[in-house]
């Protein structure tokens, strides 16, 4: 009998489409000044939180690129039954949730609304309990022992060098 694989998409566009609504109205009360507190207002900063968010937004799509659509897509290891620990996988158990997290952190640093830097600590424990709830229960199951020693070595929600 052949293992189930899991769902080609699992929970990930819920938290995509989650996070970044929630980005995009923090942005919108920022700028339209329902939120006028936490606003940075020295130019210096200013510039320094917008170059930040930049560098922030641009590593968040690479990585997000590598995951959905670089030669090594999850995709075929979803339909495969492999675990997929190389490339992008080496450095971050869920690149595409992390890509998509970094970008509208990124975002909100280019607000420079000190309120708004709230969010990146919601998204990652959103995105921590939503694994751990799901996504992650299901590859122990399927991947047993493999799985486990994947997650000792590599961070579920930042990008990182590998633990030894």
């Amino acid at each position: 009998m052949e293992k189930e694989h899991l769902p080609i998409y699992g929970v990930g566009p819920f938290y995509g489409v989650g996070i970044i609504a929630v980005t995009v109205i923090g942005i919108v009360l920022s700028v339209t000044g329902v939120i006028k507190s936490g606003r940075i207002e020295n130019t210096g900063l200013i510039v320094g939180f917008i170059v930040m968010g930049l560098v922030i937004l641009l590593l968040g799509f690479f990585i997000w690129k590598a995951a959905a659509l670089g030669s090594k897509s999850i995709d075929k290891y979803i339909e495969s039954n492999t675990l997929c620990t190389t490339g992008v996988y080496s450095i971050v158990r869920n690149p595409c949730y992390s890509g998509i997290m970094l970008m509208c952190t990124g975002l909100l640093f280019m607000v420079h609304n000190l309120w708004l830097l709230i969010l990146p600590v919601v998204y990652r424990l959103a995105m921590t309990i939503l694994m751990k709830c799901s996504e992650e229960k299901w590859l122990k199951d399927l991947y047993g022992q493999e799985y486990v020693e994947y997650c000792k070595t590599v961070n579920r929600c930042i990008p990182w060098f590998p633990k030894k």
